[in-house]
């Protein structure tokens, strides 16, 4: 493989913490809603994700926001510091958003949000550099400093009048060391960025993730009950009937991308499950 491609491989494909990815965190509903997520495996094991006092859990925008960190993390040579950094303009635009006021403060309160946000663990989360399952608290992100633009850079201020005193800046963010120490030690899924970003539905996007670690794992098919697997994305709803009204439009992205053979949802005896047939990695993109 020449440089140039090795370059390209870089950028099309990150490397995500295969245990984070297998349980909940981005709520994909617009739900305001502040309580904590709270997943358990039935053997004992529990997870909490634990919204910030004052704030909301992470979203579907947060989800975006992570996935990018990931990105420019793998893209930078991992570094063992952990430290990412970026001006806030490119960073929106690598996600596909416009940079404008709003968008500035949405990154802000998201980076922010993924630094206070509590990730408890009670035997649900394996930490693989230490081989055992963690009973413990972590973030995502340990630190984020922005500063504002150099003096020769404040003519273009006016541009963004929805930012009174937080100017769009150069990011300096510290991606977390359980989430390092997972990837390093070799306990990670692939993700292919341009499958996921070309993917609009949030929906969609987290089942592409769940997704990966099936691939990871080579299994061809994925089956799984409709209520577990809507606590894993995390979804509100909980009626197989609404279950399949927001799951239908997800399945027909994946289809269509080509991520999936087939995508269905039926009942079996008086149990709604969730049907997958994936396309093994040797053949997908």
């Amino acid at each position: 493989m020449t440089l140039a491609e090795r370059r390209r491989a870089m950028v099309r494909t990150i490397r995500l913490d295969r245990s984070l990815e297998g349980l909940p965190l981005f709520r994909l509903s617009d739900s305001a809603e502040e309580g904590a997520v709270v997943w358990e495996d039935g053997e004992g094991a529990r997870w909490r994700v634990l919204p910030a006092p004052g704030d909301r859990l992470p979203g579907t925008f947060d989800q975006d926001v992570y996935v990018e960190l990931m990105h420019r993390w793998h893209d930078a040579g991992s570094p063992d510091d952990g430290v990412v950094h970026f001006t806030l303009h490119d960073f929106l635009r690598s996600m596909g958003r416009r940079a404008d006021g709003r968008t500035y403060e949405l990154l802000r309160s998201a980076l922010a949000r993924l630094e206070r946000t509590i990730l408890e663990s009670q035997q649900a989360y394996y930490d693989a550099a230490n081989a055992t399952r963690l009973d413990g608290r972590f973030t995502i992100l340990t630190s984020i400093v922005i500063d504002r633009r150099r003096a020769g850079d404040r003519d273009q201020f006016s541009l963004f009048p929805a930012l009174p005193a937080g100017e769009p800046g150069d990011a300096r963010v510290t991606i977390g060391p359980m989430i390092r120490g997972n990837i390093t030690a070799g306990h990670h899924v692939t993700l292919n960025v341009q499958q996921y970003k070309q993917l609009s539905s949030p929906v969609a996007r987290r089942i592409y993730r769940l997704l990966e670690l099936v691939r990871e794992q080579g299994e061809a098919q994925w089956r799984l009950p409709l209520e577990k697997l809507a606590a894993l994305l995390p979804l509100t709803q909980r009626y197989p009937s609404h279950l399949s009204r927001v799951l239908q439009p997800a399945h027909e992205m994946l289809l269509t991308a080509g991520l999936v053979k087939a995508a269905t949802i039926r009942q079996v005896k008086r149990v709604w499950v969730a049907e997958y047939a994936v396309i093994p990695r040797t053949l997908g993109v």
